[in-house]
């Protein structure tokens, strides 16, 4: 290539931009690998390059041209964004790289909960804090900052008061719906609907009988065991065809008929949803339906003995150098909310983007197995939701690792996002401190406790260390508790 004007750079660039949109990052890469050497005093290019880098998980590459980019850019607070983004993502110190970041871009909410993070992950867990609540003071209707302060709080062990930010901006802007509404999900996002619906009750005295707060006065109903008002919200809900294209409400419709005995209810419901975009967290309710009803579907959909699969990618003595490096990231007291874990930590970012060497290598081989297991389904046989498809190509859609301790475990969950999904085994407890089996074991097919439905696992695996389980993300999967000790995974999803 050629030397290119300067308007032709920001086409390659825009290209480059539409080329990752459409799930081609290595096309991207090459284009602009070759358009950097014929300008390499475009920022632009360089940057570009930086973020196609960061889509192949290729943060040390990243790295290099967004610092290239930030040299040739030195006042351009996106590019120095970039740099402390990467890096930060990369597992590298960025609480310095954020703050010349904001140096440039003074208001920009974004980069200020990146710096926030950063500093979490980097222990100081107050700082990071104060900051985010000096912040959301000045800028009470800041949405995006009230919610990350909020988790950094439940995290910290904060209990009901990690949402007192969005209480303070309430008392000053209380007509405020997109305020009240953040402030209802995060409570739903921990469970806790009791608080939910008392906050329920003043949002809509402050704002009237707004059509938002519909469905979570259904939700919440539901899941506080108030069938007869459930049964109702639900039945207005549904009445209006928009919502039966809301996936999300599809399953929680289905999920309050289930919880209260009507599974062939709920197959009709979830039924009508399939051909919709976000599908994926209805599968789960209709296997859990079909197998209430002895409904042979259910073997098609999860029955098929090639759909788990158990590798192994590590022998244990190849180990401790990946656990002394996982067990560092596991700084906070408390797990995220709306994850499945309990009594645990979860790593925060794409653990697969950091660049310490036991990570790399852990990446690597994990697409290895990731290959491995596509190879072995044979030809697709649509409509299933898993055997049905084949991506082109190993994408992540997240990569974490979870300590588990105590009575440690992983409520019965799905990941909706995802094609395939994951669980190896890197430390499990001493003899005598995990209990008896099945303490610890990865188990599939049971839902949810909290749906009290009486139905068991159809399949549990005992952990070992070195060995990676992949399974489909539309199928109920948790953990058996441990009595004590530590048990530790890396998960992660793959993108359809």
């Amino acid at each position: 290539m050629t030397m290119i004007s300067a308007h032709s750079v920001d086409e390659v660039a825009r290209l480059s931009v539409q080329m990752r949109e459409n799930d081609n990052p290595e096309g991207a890469r090459a284009l602009l690998l070759e358009a950097v050497r014929a300008n390499a005093d475009a920022p632009i290019l360089w940057q570009s390059l930086g973020l196609a880098h960061r889509a192949l998980y290729d943060s040390a590459s990243a790295i290099v041209a967004l610092e290239r980019a930030a040299v040739l850019a030195p006042h351009d607070g996106k590019i120095a964004h970039g740099l402390a983004h990467v890096s930060f993502e990369a597992g590298l110190p960025a609480v310095a790289l954020f703050d010349r970041a904001l140096s440039l871009r003074p208001s920009d909410g974004s980069i200020i909960t990146g710096r926030a993070a950063a500093q979490f992950v980097a222990g100081e867990f107050e700082a990071a804090i104060s900051d985010l609540e000096a912040a959301c003071r000045a800028s009470p209707l800041w949405l995006e900052g009230h919610q990350t302060l909020a988790n950094l709080k439940w995290q910290c062990g904060h209990g009901a008061r990690f949402v007192s930010s969005y209480r303070d901006a309430l008392a000053h802007h209380p007509k405020s719906a997109a305020l009240w509404l953040g402030l209802l999900d995060r409570m739903m996002r921990v469970e806790d609907y009791g608080q939910a619906h008392a906050a329920l009750a003043d949002a809509q005295q402050a704002l009237g009988d707004i059509a938002e707060l519909q469905p979570i006065r259904a939700i919440c109903a539901s899941e506080l065991g108030e069938q007869t008002a459930a049964d109702a919200h639900f039945a207005g809900i549904f009445s209006q065809t928009h919502y039966l294209q809301n996936t999300e409400l599809l399953a929680r419709g289905a999920r309050h008929l289930l919880r209260t005995g009507r599974p062939a209810a709920a197959v009709s419901l979830l039924e009508a949803g399939l051909a919709l975009p976000g599908a994926g967290q209805l599968w789960p309710y209709l296997a859990t339906a079909w197998r209430l009803l002895d409904d042979p579907r259910w073997h098609w959909l999860e029955g098929d003995e090639r759909l788990i699969k158990r590798i192994e990618v590590y022998r244990q003595e190849e180990l401790p150098q990946l656990v002394q490096s996982l067990r560092a990231m596991h700084k906070a007291a408390h797990e995220p909310p709306g994850q499945s874990v309990r009594a645990g930590s979860q790593t925060d970012g794409p653990l697969f983007a950091r660049i310490d060497p036991p990570i790399v290598e852990l990446r690597r081989r994990i697409e290895q197995a990731v290959r491995a297991y596509i190879a072995d389904l044979g030809p697709a046989e649509p409509p299933h939701p898993t055997l049905g498809h084949r991506p082109r190509n190993v994408r992540f859609s997240g990569s974490w690792s979870v300590r588990l301790t105590g009575a440690g475990h992983h409520s019965n969950h799905v990941h909706p996002q995802g094609w395939l999904s994951s669980a190896l085994c890197v430390a499990m407890p001493e003899a005598g401190e995990c209990g008896a089996a099945p303490a610890g074991y990865l188990q599939f097919g049971e839902p949810p406790a909290e749906l009290g439905i009486k139905l068991g696992a159809t399949r549990q695996i005992a952990p070992k260390p070195g060995w990676l389980t992949l399974f489909p993300s539309t199928m109920w999967h948790g953990t058996v508790p441990i009595d004590g000790g530590e048990r530790m995974t890396v998960a992660f999803d793959v993108k359809p």
